[in-house]
Order: C-alpha cells, then sequence, then structure tokens
C-alpha cells in the first residue's frame, strides 16, 4: 500500500473512477437551480370544454417590443396548441404581464480538486478562482405572467409564469421571451 500511496498511482485509482460522477452530479446541481414555469389554477374548472380564445391588448407600457413579441407568442403557441382565435365570444381570455429586475451576476467563485504525477511522485491540488466580471455586474431577468380568464364571470382559472434572464434586446431577447412563453403555457390546460 506504502508504493501506491507513494507514487500517486492510489490516488489516480481512487480519484480516476469518481470524476464522471463528481461531474454528473454537479450538472445536475446546476439544472436543478434552473427556474422553471409555475402555475396554479382553480380546480373546480372544466378546462375540457375550452375551444377558443381571445386575448386583451396590453395597456401602454414602457417597452412595447417586449409587449408585442410576448402577444404574438402567446397567440401563436395557444393556436400550436390547437386552441382558435376568435375576438368576440371566445371560451376563454388571455392577459398577461411582464416585470423586468436587475440582478446582481454571480461572483464566479469556484473551488477545484484535482491529482496527478510527476515523474515519480504524485499528489493532490486544491485551488479557488475568482471571476471578475467585464462590464456591467447587474443582469436583467424579464418575469412574465399569463392568465387565463373566464369571460361570463371574468374570474381568474389559471395563472402561469415564468422567467429569463438577458443582458441586451434583440433577436436573442426575442428567442429568451419565445420560450418562456411556450415552457409557461405547456401547463395549460392543466393535468389534473
Amino acid at each position: 500500500m506504502k508504493t501506491l500511496w507513494r507514487s500517486g498511482q492510489f490516488f489516480s485509482r481512487y480519484i480516476g473512477w469518481r470524476k464522471p460522477v463528481i461531474i454528473l452530479s454537479s450538472l445536475l446541481f446546476v439544472a436543478s437551480c434552473a427556474t422553471k414555469p409555475k402555475q396554479d389554477y382553480d380546480v373546480n374548472y372544466d378546462f375540457s370544454a375550452l375551444n377558443s380564445f381571445s386575448q386583451l391588448t396590453m395597456k401602454q407600457t414602457d417597452d412595447p417590443l417586449t409587449a408585442d413579441r410576448i402577444n404574438a407568442d402567446i397567440k401563436q403557441t395557444l393556436l400550436n396548441q390547437g386552441y382558435v382565435y376568435q375576438a368576440d365570444n371566445a371560451d376563454f381570455i388571455v392577459n398577461y404581464a411582464f416585470v423586468t429586475q436587475d440582478k446582481e451576476k454571480d461572483s464566479g467563485l469556484s473551488i477545484g480538486l484535482g491529482s496527478g504525477t510527476w515523474g515519480s511522485g504524485g499528489g493532490i491540488g486544491l485551488g479557488t478562482s475568482i471571476g471578475i466580471p467585464l462590464g456591467s455586474d447587474t443582469a436583467k431577468t424579464q418575469m412574465i405572467q399569463i392568465d387565463i380568464v373566464d369571460p361570463i364571470d371574468k374570474r381568474l382559472i389559471w395563472r402561469g409564469n415564468g422567467q429569463y434572464h438577458f443582458d441586451q434586446g434583440g433577436e436573442e431577447k426575442a428567442q429568451e421571451i419565445n420560450k418562456t412563453v411556450i415552457a409557461i403555457l405547456a401547463q395549460f390546460p392543466p393535468q389534473k
């Protein structure tokens, strides 16, 4: 055992098979921290009777580009799900809201553990790294909330929300809005 210990082979054998397990565990942890859309709904409502929808027009906003993108993505997503757009006398009404917040970027602190051999010796190293953010130290997070309302009594029957992060507008932001709206509405109608 002393020979293996001194040559570093012990550590190579000990850590060698654990490395993929450590990497996989880290990836699963990061994936579990990702924001998933959430929903709430009236548990007594019969969602199976819904076939057509109409949309409420967003009141004045300081971000009309985002409002137009969300509105168009909601309409297209519901059409793709098989619902029919009907301006009057629809089975349900869709409304939405969004809020944008500044969030601090992650500090980028990381800790690493490694092993290796050099010549006839071996060893283990432990190190840390701190990332220095270039440019702004904040990122923007936008939360989108989509409401489904019963047209007869004007009560909320379903609500879903999700969020995404972005640094700037344009095509990248449009794609993130689209992905977020699709993810939110993938929960509608709720599976009881």
